[in-house]
Formats: C-alpha cells, sequence, structure tokens
C-alpha cells in the first residue's frame, strides 16, 4: 500500500484539527473535576455480572469510602464500574462516571450523578482525569483495561512523575498470580527493584481497603497528584 502527497497532507490537516478537540477535552476534564474534591478511583471488570460476589463487595468498598468523605470515579459503565457507582450513590456521596465512547460494552450506568458524568473520545485524556484528581486506585478484578490503568499508576510513581498514593489489588485469588510473576520473574530478572513491591498492596476485605487509604493520609494534605 502507498500514500500520495495529497494523502498525507490531509493525514496532517486532520491531525491538527484533532489537536483542538483534545484540548477541549483536557479543559472539560480540568475544569469540571477540580470541582469535585477528594477521589477515589475503582476499576473492574465491565464484564462482572451483577448477581456475583464481586459487585457487591465493590458496592460495599465504594459505600464505605463515600461515608470517610471521598467521592467516587468510575469509567461510568456496566459491571464494576456499576457497582462502585451505586455503592457511592447508596451512601449519598459524589458519584462521578468517566465515560468513553466505545463499539462495544461502554454506556454510562444510571448510578452516575448527572453532573459528574464526562464523555471522552480519547483514553489518554480519560486516563488524565482518573490520575490527577483520585487520592488511591482500588483495583478490582478485570481485563486488559485494568491491567492498563494499574500498570500505567504504578509506573508513574515508579518514575516519580506523579505523587505516591495508594494502589489497592482487591482479591488475593485474582491477583495472587500476578504478584508471584513479578516477583519470580521482574525481580528475578532485576527488570524492577525490590522497593517497587510497596508501590501496592493486595488486600481480600472492604475495611482493609478503607483503612490501607486513611492509614496512608493520616496528618496529610490531600490534593490533585500534579
Amino acid at each position: 500500500m502507498s500514500y500520495s502527497t495529497k494523502d498525507w497532507n490531509e493525514i496532517k490537516s486532520n491531525d491538527s484539527w484533532a489537536l483542538f478537540k483534545i484540548m477541549g477535552e483536557f479543559v472539560e476534564g480540568y475544569d469540571r473535576m477540580a470541582k469535585i474534591g477528594p477521589c477515589v478511583s475503582i476499576f473492574g471488570s465491565a464484564r462482572t455480572p451483577e448477581q456475583s460476589e464481586t459487585f457487591a463487595l465493590t458496592s460495599e468498598i465504594a459505600k464505605k469510602l463515600s461515608e470517610q468523605g471521598f467521592g467516587i470515579i468510575t469509567g461510568g459503565g456496566p459491571g464494576i464500574m456499576k457497582a462502585a457507582n451505586k455503592g457511592a450513590t447508596e451512601a449519598k456521596g459524589i458519584s462521578v462516571g468517566l465515560n468513553i465512547k466505545l463499539p462495544f460494552e461502554q454506556h454510562p450506568n444510571e448510578y452516575i450523578d448527572i453532573d459528574k458524568s464526562i464523555y471522552f473520545d480519547y483514553f489518554f485524556v480519560r486516563k488524565v482525569m482518573f490520575v490527577k484528581y483520585a487520592q488511591g486506585f482500588v483495583v478490582m478484578p478485570g481485563g486488559f483495561g485494568t491491567l492498563d490503568e494499574l500498570f500505567e499508576a504504578l509506573t508513574l510513581i515508579q518514575t516519580h512523575k506523579i505523587q505516591h498514593f495508594p494502589i489497592i489489588l482487591v482479591g488475593t485469588s485474582f491477583w495472587s498470580g500476578l504478584l508471584d510473576w513479578i516477583k519470580n520473574t521482574l525481580l528475578a530478572q532485576k527488570t524492577i527493584s525490590k522497593e517497587d513491591l510497596d508501590l501496592f498492596k493486595m488486600v481480600d476485605t472492604s475495611d482493609e481497603v478503607v483503612e490501607t487509604i486513611l492509614d496512608f493520609y493520616k496528618g496529610k494534605e490531600l490534593r490533585p497528584n500534579f
């Protein structure tokens, strides 16, 4: 396949105009998220059934964090995202949905606060909002998207691009295999340092999640991460 000079010029023109759309998403996201206050981002699979124990646990975690004064940020869709927004709503807390336009899986759930449902075309802009305005990440069982958010946050903290904040993996039966691989492969081959293992914590209960976040911020000021 080959491109003509005309094709390349059209691509460059489209790329230039896309910058304005990207800027617009950042401006709207910053403007609306900065008004919300301390939050925790909760991640996990959009495919988690509502009848599952994981769905119930996620709602419980979100409810308890909301009762402690934290807003809840999710990707705004079904599954774990819906569970977290549901828990926040039940506690009469702040329930944020950062929606992404996708050809499948994604549609806003009914538990997002009407004035806190924000739409994005670009994953990378949306991911900035998850990190910048969160005082912690709660990572439930999930797929590629969940792993993407997890490892991006770990990388940003490891490289000191953002402040250290709690990253909590919930569900030892789900995450222990990944942790074993990190220890037995990455650490063993020295592609990470031993201290990097302290960047996250693995727990099983809602009380452990809340305790981890409250302990981390005891005596500290809550503020955006960058």
